[in-house]
């Protein structure tokens, strides 16, 4: 799904996660996940492009703020750029306050260092209260089935023009 096209490719993922809502809570559990990838697309195209898949998957346009939804990918960081537009805003906004952000960030890269807080990924998720939404580990043979689907085929990237991308 990702690797659809030669301008995405994946180079990790996380482990998932089932996460409690947040926000809206009268609705199911999420799975939440963290990939890497690179991507020769400026961050806007790389948007627009998520967003189409998320179309594609049947995700359909809600009143409801954080309510339910196929699909969700969200830019957590581009490289080391700070972008704060009306379409995107990189790093992700909120979150170093959601563990369901930070956990799989950290499966993944725990001392990538957020460009405006200048904090690690690991030391962010400490930070986390206890109490907060719940946000547990989905068993890793499970995790082989959704990684499946996030590389349906594999594409080789013009490396000197990649962006390492998390999302």
């Amino acid at each position: 799904m990702l690797n659809a096209g030669k301008a995405v490719c994946v180079e990790q993922i996380s482990n998932f996660y089932l996460t409690e809502p947040v926000g809206f809570i009268d609705q199911e559990w999420f799975i939440n996940g963290a990939v890497q990838v690179s991507t020769c697309l400026n961050p806007f195209d790389l948007l627009r492009m998520l967003k189409s898949i998320e179309s594609k998957a049947g995700r359909k346009q809600s009143s409801v703020r954080f309510g339910p939804r196929v699909l969700d990918f969200d830019i957590i960081f581009f490289n080391d750029a700070i972008i704060n537009t009306p379409e995107l805003v990189v790093p992700h906004p909120r979150m170093h306050i959601r563990e369901f952000v930070l956990r799989p960030l950290c499966d993944l890269s725990p001392g990538r260092t957020h460009p405006i807080l200048q904090k690690n990924i690991y030391s962010l998720l400490q930070t986390i209260p206890k109490k907060g939404p719940q946000c547990i580990q989905i068993n890793p043979a499970e995790r082989e089935i959704i990684s499946a689907v996030l590389q349906k085929s594999t594409h080789a990237l013009q490396k000197e023009t990649a962006n390492e991308v998390f999302y």
